[in-house]
């Protein structure tokens, strides 16, 4: 993948996502160090970035594939931006999700019109999804792994650029890897891309150290938009090992104080996905002294009676 073909998916995706906001930051900036802004993808049509990879997706299979139908697994934010896409396009869509996904995340997939199965868990889903369109000949569209989401989520970089070209540092929570593989290739040679996991699922951090995709054992935790285990085919691993120089990781207990901070000093409602890369800034797991910094506060789907009570 080449920064050409993330520029190509701003154009295809233009006016069918919202150009988010660039805000700074006092709470994080204090806490770093550094100097830093919010990229606020929580304002998106479906509250997450989800919606860039999803859309340009949906529109490249329209025009390259008609007729096709679409199968995804998605903890909940990209099969809700599948679902949005794919209706909009007129195309039949299939949503494996974890039956644990929030309700909001699911109820939202069901309401845009997608057949939705609910699994055991996201690797489980993400079995299943694949399994149905090796059955239905059906294109499965990875929520991280798949060229034209990442290149749908890069946009988020090229955003950034355009707003901060002086920026030194873009932070992005991890999961599948396919938020920070995009705005890597985006902004290469202009700007670092550092990323932050969680403790209960460190896929990157545990592969990177073996030099290989590894499996590994996925913990409880509210950040269930980056939790699981990487396809072993999946690109994201290669893009991340070449061109991501660090990833921390946050314990569970600072992913759930950086939500109510964010709730405190900016009002925002952040989901734990989100949070994880604001955790990695405020406790200054990634040193950013003196830096200027752009978070990409990546979704706000989280069910509001959870949410009140962690930030009560």
């Amino acid at each position: 993948m080449t920064p050409a073909e993330i520029q190509a998916a701003a154009g295809r995706i233009r006016g069918r996502v919202l150009r988010t906001p660039v805000r700074y930051s006092g709470w994080l900036s204090e806490a770093s160090g550094g100097e830093v802004f919010l990229k606020l993808e929580t304002l998106q049509p479906t509250f997450s970035y989800k919606i860039r990879g999803a859309t340009n997706a949906v529109l490249r299979l329209a025009a390259e594939s008609p007729g096709t139908s679409i199968v995804t697994a998605s903890a909940g934010n990209h099969g809700r931006a599948m679902a949005h896409a794919a209706r909009a396009a007129g195309i039949p869509l299939v949503v494996y999700a974890p039956e644990d996904a929030p309700r909001t995340k699911l109820d939202a997939i069901r309401a845009l019109g997608a057949e939705l199965h609910c699994c055991r868990d996201f690797d489980d889903a993400e079995r299943q999804a694949k399994a149905h369109a090796g059955r239905h000949n059906a294109t499965f569209v990875s929520p991280y792994a798949h060229p034209n989401v990442i290149a749908g989520a890069g946009t988020t970089g090229l955003e950034i650029l355009e707003d901060l070209p002086d920026v030194d540092v873009i932070v992005v929570s991890v999961g599948g890897g396919g938020l920070i593989s995009g705005v890597a290739i985006a902004t290469e040679g202009r700007t670092e891309t550092a990323g932050v996991e969680v403790a209960a699922s460190t896929p990157f951090t545990t592969s990177l150290a073996a030099g290989r995709i590894t499996q590994i054992e996925v913990g409880q935790t509210l950040a269930d938009g980056v939790s699981g285990n990487l396809d072993p085919e999946t690109p994201t691993f290669d893009i991340v090992r070449e061109r991501v120089r660090r990833i921390a990781v946050i314990p569970e207990d600072e992913l759930i104080s950086a939500m109510r901070e964010a709730a405190h000093h900016e009002r925002l409602i952040v989901e734990g996905a989100a949070a994880v890369a604001l955790a990695g800034i405020a406790t200054r797991k990634l040193d950013l002294e003196g830096r200027k910094v752009a978070v990409v506060v990546s979704g706000a789907n989280i069910d509001l009676d959870k949410w009140a009570k962690l930030v009560a």
